[in-house]
């Protein structure tokens, strides 16, 4: 018995197929039943010689598919093909993959936070962990180095053909953080628990690739596990608490505004910790966020002046704009602070009233090395007694003459104060206001699980072929449920794993559309996925 053969083409007989294409005035067309072929020319040579390449492309491409469908037409069956059904089809087996990646990340926060809920703190905890970094290396005398030892690593074809450990996760530590800190020590060894989630994970959905948790203390935990390399300089600068998946999972959107103190006082090195500090900030904004920067002396001066009184996305160019900006303040004049506060608060209330900006949280990030004003009267003004806008305020330099001012106006307003006395502090003093914008989530418990956008991802890939992989990240937020702390709403970090484009891709039936309309839907659909 002769097997049927599917074909996309609209219902028609091999006549009517052969008569649309007289009627297009084609030459060289067969005629039905006869044994050669018998040229016609419905149309005069000068019309075929003016014909536009795309006509003359379809006429042969007619000529080719009518011998085709001759040949085959007694074992082929001609469909006609619903789009609507066919987008619907491909659109509910987009949702039950990506449902398939929101449920493994689930059973990963389920698991690390019931590791900490029965994990009491040990400020001595001597604990032995395999670090990304120290792995598979030995010193100049052959010796296993401390946190290494061997880790079986294989190369692995559905991980881009890196060499990978299936059956085990490792972690990697920035060189800004202590890998033995007692309280790294303590969220590493918590965290171990991860290990047979992202195995069992694996083995339920193979299509599964990275998966990872973002510790708020600083360190990695990837699975499968990897050999990390450093930078040129040796440093290890990733740092999963810039991520956006991190910072998407770990607060709602927000608005900010960076106030910069440029006055005379802040040359020389606390200028350099100022730029670097606001850098820090931006790196930690996303696109659902929205910001400025003000530089004040005695007058206040947008460090942007065509974003005068507005908010703007904190979209990757935005971000590295303002930076280059930021890179050429100078300081000068003396510090006026009131005015630029006024300015701030003005800004985020316009916002708020004209539903512009994130619509969510809204903070102004103070930067300076004293606050000797009484300003009282602007929070009075604009931000008592609701106190809608947090107010954190970043100290710079060794003196703490102007401490307490700067200390109280973070306090009176939501916010948290901080000090920055090296470029050394910067990173982890920058990263607690996102502890503090994620308090009210964590008390709440909202296990928000978020898309990001379409991404390269340039930190795993060593080669560029290999880092122009389009994916996307789904991440959850991992809360402490301990009763004592509770109340303080502790942020214990991010899980989450990684889903290439082209894993959505594949969902397509691209032998029934043409490609064109495969990328539409898949685009279309993906990855702006957030479940509420």
């Amino acid at each position: 018995m002769q097997q049927m053969a599917m074909v996309r083409f609209k219902p028609t007989t091999a006549k009517d197929f052969r008569r649309r294409c007289l009627a297009q005035g084609y030459l060289g067309i067969a005629q039905e039943g006869s044994s050669q072929s018998k040229p016609l020319q419905t149309k005069p040579l000068p019309c075929l010689v003016e014909a536009s390449s795309c006509r003359l492309c379809f006429f042969q491409q007619a000529l080719f598919l009518f011998q085709k469908l001759k040949d085959v037409e007694p074992i082929v069956k001609i469909v006609e093909v619903d789009g609507e059904e066919l987008v619907k089809d491909y659109s509910d087996e987009i949702e039950r993959m990506l449902g398939s990646k929101m449920k493994s990340v689930k059973r990963l926060a389920e698991s690390a936070e019931d590791a900490d809920l029965y994990h009491e703190y040990n400020s001595s905890l001597e604990f032995d962990y395999y670090n990304s970094m120290m792995i598979n290396t030995v010193d100049d005398d052959g010796n296993t180095m401390e946190l290494g030892g061997d880790f079986p690593l294989e190369e692995n074809e559905h991980f881009n053909n890196l060499p990978v450990n299936t059956q085990q996760s490792d972690i990697q530590v920035p060189t800004n953080v202590y890998n033995k800190d007692p309280n790294i020590l303590n969220a590493i060894y918590n965290s171990e628990a991860l290990n047979d989630v992202f195995i069992s994970n694996f083995q339920k959905d193979p299509t599964l690739t990275w998966q990872f948790f973002g510790s708020s203390t600083g360190f990695f935990r990837i699975y499968p596990g990897i050999k990390w390399t450093p930078d040129s300089n040796g440093v290890a600068a990733f740092d999963c608490r810039n991520r956006n998946w991190y910072i998407q999972a770990a607060t709602s959107p927000k608005d900010i505004i960076i106030m910069v103190d440029i006055s005379g006082s802040m040359k020389g090195l606390k200028m350099t910790i100022a730029k670097h500090t606001i850098n820090t900030i931006l790196d930690t904004l996303g696109e659902n966020d929205f910001v400025n920067v003000i530089a004040y002396t005695d007058y206040v001066r947008y460090v942007e002046p065509c974003f005068r009184g507005t908010l703007v996305q904190a979209d990757l160019d935005n971000r590295e704009h303002f930076k280059l900006l930021v890179e050429d303040l100078h300081v000068k004049g003396e510090a006026k602070i009131k005015h630029a506060m006024k300015e701030a608060f003005k800004i985020l209330n316009e916002a708020r009233v004209n539903g512009q900006g994130s619509m969510c949280n809204q903070a102004i990030m103070l930067i300076t090395d004293g606050a000797m004003e009484d300003f009282e009267s602007v929070f009075e003004e604009f931000n008592w007694p609701e106190r809608r806008v947090r107010v954190f305020t970043y100290l710079i330099g060794r003196e703490m003459t102007f401490a307490q001012n700067t200390k109280w106006i973070a306090c009176n307003n939501k916010g948290y104060y901080t000090h920055i006395s090296t470029l050394a502090d910067v990173q982890e003093n920058v990263m607690e206001y996102l502890h503090v914008l994620s308090r009210p989530m964590v008390i709440n418990h909202d296990h928000d699980i978020i898309w990001t956008e379409a991404y390269m991802d340039t930190v795993l890939f060593t080669t560029k072929a290999q880092s122009l992989l389009l994916m996307t990240s789904v991440a959850m937020p991992v809360f402490s449920k301990k009763k004592e702390t509770l109340s303080h709403g502790i942020l214990l970090g991010v899980v989450g794993s990684d889903i290439p484009l082209m894993e959505v891709m594949k969902l397509a039936p691209r032998y029934m559309v043409s490609s064109g309309m495969c990328n539409c839907v898949g685009i279309g659909a993906y990855p702006n996925h957030r479940e509420h």
